[in-house]
């Protein structure tokens, strides 16, 4: 057994280690607006749902090496507003290139070849070519010599069409292919879904439920 004290190493070996164990995570491709209205989008892995009531997500965003605010983080702390989306395998190259360095004045929406909509509920837009679109406002932050954590309450859901069964609150999973993150450069996506029979622990695939 490999053994590792946290306190004994660096941040960058923490990091290495957290983010290739911690694995498969959900990507948010989040857009938010600069001050002059420039639409920013920006993909993150450290990112889940954190409950229903409220309905709360977390993004947790790294500063820069000088200490400086990513576009994202700064336009959260500014107006308080974002959308967080999901990334299927039809857009997972759009998605990858969102994470470009821009300048703050050049929108990655179109730098990707990404669509934006105006969302129902906050000021940062939705992108047209995503599946699912949280809106969100923000509920709380957490601050560490690394990173801002944003608690994000969702205001608004919207999913492609057909995607959702309003009528039995059911998403139709097999019509839903979305990536995440794995170690290093590495993506992981949902072709190899499974479910486990509790009393035979045997496989069946998900389309087959």
């Amino acid at each position: 057994m490999t053994e590792i004290d946290f306190s004994e190493i660096g941040t960058y070996q923490r990091y290495k280690l957290m983010a290739s164990l911690i694995v498969p995570r959900p990507i948010a491709l989040i857009t938010t607006l600069g001050e002059d209205g420039t639409v920013n989008a920006a993909p993150f892995s450290m990112f889940n749902m954190l409950g229903e009531d409220p309905p709360i997500v977390m993004v947790s965003i790294n500063r820069l090496q000088d200490g400086a605010l990513k576009d994202t983080a700064a336009n959260v702390l500014r107006t308080g507003e974002f959308v967080v989306h999901l990334t299927d395998e039809a857009m997972c190259a759009q998605m990858d290139a969102c994470g470009a360095t821009l300048p703050p004045h050049q929108s990655e929406l179109e730098h990707a070849g990404l669509r934006a909509l105006p969302s129902r509920t906050v000021k940062p837009p939705r992108i047209a070519e995503a599946p699912v679109a949280f809106e969100c406002v923000l509920y709380e932050k957490l601050e560490t010599p690394s990173r801002y954590i944003f608690i994000g309450r969702v205001q608004w859901l919207a999913a492609r069409d057909g995607l959702v069964d309003t009528e039995q609150w059911r998403v139709r999973l097999q019509d839903y292919h979305p990536v995440g993150r794995f170690g290093a450069s590495f993506y992981l996506n949902a072709s190899g879904r499974f479910t486990l029979d509790k009393t035979q622990a045997a496989t069946t695939p998900i389309d087959e439920m």
